[in-house]
């Protein structure tokens, strides 16, 4: 049975940090790419960030870009996100998920997510 079990989230000021952390497990974690989605209220889910599985870079979207590190501990099986200099918009519910797609109506869909880690960012 696939598991993804995030943490880390929390009420933060803006232009605050936070680390997420997600620990998979029920499938081969290291050969698989990972992702980072949010979903902020009312809104559909949104693609934030994905990680492959060797030596290439990661991917980020663009309200993110810069400010947002995706990472991952195979030995743990455990994905990370480093998020600094975070902005009111931010606030959504992360979600640590596998075998993200759009579809035909572009809206982003994952097959497999965890129960999420709330983030807020407000002064």
């Amino acid at each position: 049975e696939v598991q993804l079990v995030e943490s880390g989230g929390g009420l933060v000021q803006p232009g605050g940090s936070l680390r997420l952390s997600c620990v998979a497990s029920g499938f081969p974690f290291s050969a698989d790419v990972m992702n980072w989605v949010r979903q902020a209220p009312g809104k559909g889910l949104e693609w934030v960030a994905s990680i492959l599985t060797r030596d290439q870079p990661s991917n980020y979207g663009p309200s993110v870009k810069d400010r947002f590190t995706i990472s991952r501990d195979n030995a743990k099986n455990t994905l990370y996100l480093q998020m600094n200099s975070l902005k009111p918009e931010d606030t959504a519910v992360y979600y640590c998920a596998r075998e993200c797609t759009y579809g035909s109506d572009y809206r982003l869909s994952c097959t497999y997510r965890g129960q999420g880690t709330q983030v807020t960012v407000s002064s």
